[in-house]
């Protein structure tokens, strides 16, 4: 029986190394997967999901229009090859229409999907994606990171805007190290109050 699996993380925690490594150990056995990438995100190409580490592989682009099941459907009767696992990189950017396009994948075409993305923004919000995933999702898991300041856990993201940290202003804005930094909820609030 397949599942919605949602695998959420801070800036920095591995999500992308690791939707690489699930698809290479899927391929490696001659199963067929699908990678999704939100188009938005262009920092090292429209069409790759790519690493911190420097590895990077082809992924299907998804705008704001695309149509998941429909995507996945196609594909599946296509060539006839059975699609063995569907992963979807950022899926924070998924709008609900599309989280839940990943449920009938799931339950109609009896296909895993695993969906890895950030949870909260900046301002310690949730992305329309990350919260229909939390609520759609079959099961989550945290992939965990530490604080880029102390030894605790990153909970949550601090951008800067010129190297100043900033907690208001449009919800994406794409960037890498230089923009984003993985805190713990002491440290975020600390950062505000002028204590780092």
């Amino acid at each position: 029986m397949a599942h919605l699996y949602f695998k959420y993380g801070t800036m920095n925690s591995g999500k992308s190394i690791e939707i690489i490594k699930v698809a290479h150990n899927y391929e490696e056995q001659g199963k067929r997967v699908l990678l999704f990438t939100p188009a938005i995100d262009t920092r090292i190409g429209a069409n790759l999901v790519g690493s911190r580490t420097g590895l990077t592989r082809p992924a299907i682009p998804v705008g704001a229009d695309t149509d998941l099941f429909e995507w996945v459907r196609r594909e599946q009767s296509g060539d006839g090859q059975r699609i063995s696992c569907v992963l979807v990189d950022e899926a924070q950017f998924l709008n609900k229409r599309q989280v839940l396009e990943l449920t009938w994948i799931v339950d109609e075409l009896d296909i895993p999907v695993m969906a890895f993305g950030l949870k909260n923004d900046f301002r310690n919000e949730l992305f329309e994606g990350s919260y229909n995933l939390l609520v759609n999702a079959d099961k989550i898991e945290e992939i965990k990171t530490i604080c880029w300041h102390c030894d605790r856990k990153a909970t949550m993201v601090v951008r800067s805007v010129n190297g100043v940290p900033v907690n208001e202003g449009d919800q994406i804005m794409i960037g890498g190290n230089d923009d984003y930094k993985p805190v713990c909820r002491s440290c975020y609030r600390k950062t505000f109050q002028g204590g780092l």
